[in-house]
């Protein structure tokens, strides 16, 4: 059991559908980050929010999945983000999380965003997105998914709940209004990584990646808007206090008897 988690969020831009630039991109990033425990990259960081998977899916033992071991091999850690997977004909936008040893869990992106056309492009997800590693219960989500609470909801007591998006400007005020609200309801940490930048449909993204405690308080430091490296220290024990004081979880509903 690890009692305390580093966390570095990388908000950076994206160029689009080019997935070896990105990949020297992140690199130059990855090369200053220092001792950590979980690297966590933007929601599509090998090609930003495409409709057009075809040209850039990879198999999940492609490129950019032995890219990710090399890197989680080099810092030690374990390294996340959402890129574009082909399985079986149908195309899944995936959150994979790697570590120095390899594989260690995935989620595919439940809520599509059919505002985008995100539904007829990508196959809708069916895994949990719950894992353990260290010692904590984590939970992967990806962007759109945010906004449904009830999908998000810690019916399995899970300790971090990660997002990771290409949430664009003229809503930034819903992510980080309800970043702060999952982190609250769920009593865990709630962990919001969002890219930079403008991508080929002129779409702004400001950023605003975050982490907040059970209380809603944030816990990490870096640039709110612009390219950051975001940092962020989570508490074990700390957080097994707040819920042995505040027993909210208990009085949770069961959505199953709904």
């Amino acid at each position: 059991m690890k009692s305390k988690l580093h966390c570095t969020l990388l908000q950076i831009p994206l160029e689009w559908e080019l997935p070896e630039r990105n990949r020297v991109l992140i690199e130059s990033h990855l090369k200053w980050v220092g001792a950590t425990d979980l690297i966590l990259l933007p929601e599509m960081f090998t090609s930003g929010f495409t409709m057009h998977p075809e040209r850039v899916a990879e198999k999940m033992n492609g490129i950019t999945l032995n890219w990710m071991k090399q890197w989680a091999q080099i810092k030690k850690a374990l390294i996340g983000g959402s890129i574009v997977i082909e399985e079986y004909g149908q195309f899944f936008n995936r959150f994979v999380m790697v570590d120095h040893m390899g594989l260690v869990a995935y989620y595919d992106k439940r809520h599509t965003f059919t505002l985008a056309g995100e539904n007829k492009a990508y196959t809708i997800g069916t895994t949990s997105g719950l894992f353990e590693y260290q010692g904590w219960k984590i939970c992967m989500r990806i962007c759109y998914d945010l906004r449904f609470p009830v999908w998000s909801r810690n019916t399995s007591d899970y300790d971090i709940l990660i997002y990771v998006a290409n949430w664009p400007n003229p809503r930034i005020l819903a992510w980080d209004t309800l970043l702060k609200a999952r982190a609250i309801e769920n009593m865990s940490y709630v962990i919001g990584v969002n890219r930079v930048g403008t991508d080929e449909k002129g779409h702004v993204y400001p950023g605003h990646s975050a982490a907040f405690d059970a209380l809603g308080q944030s816990c990490s430091e870096g640039k709110v808007t612009g390219t950051a490296m975001h940092s962020a220290i989570l508490d074990y024990q700390e957080l097994q206090a707040h819920r042995k004081k505040l027993r909210f979880l208990e009085d949770r509903d069961n959505f199953d008897l709904c």
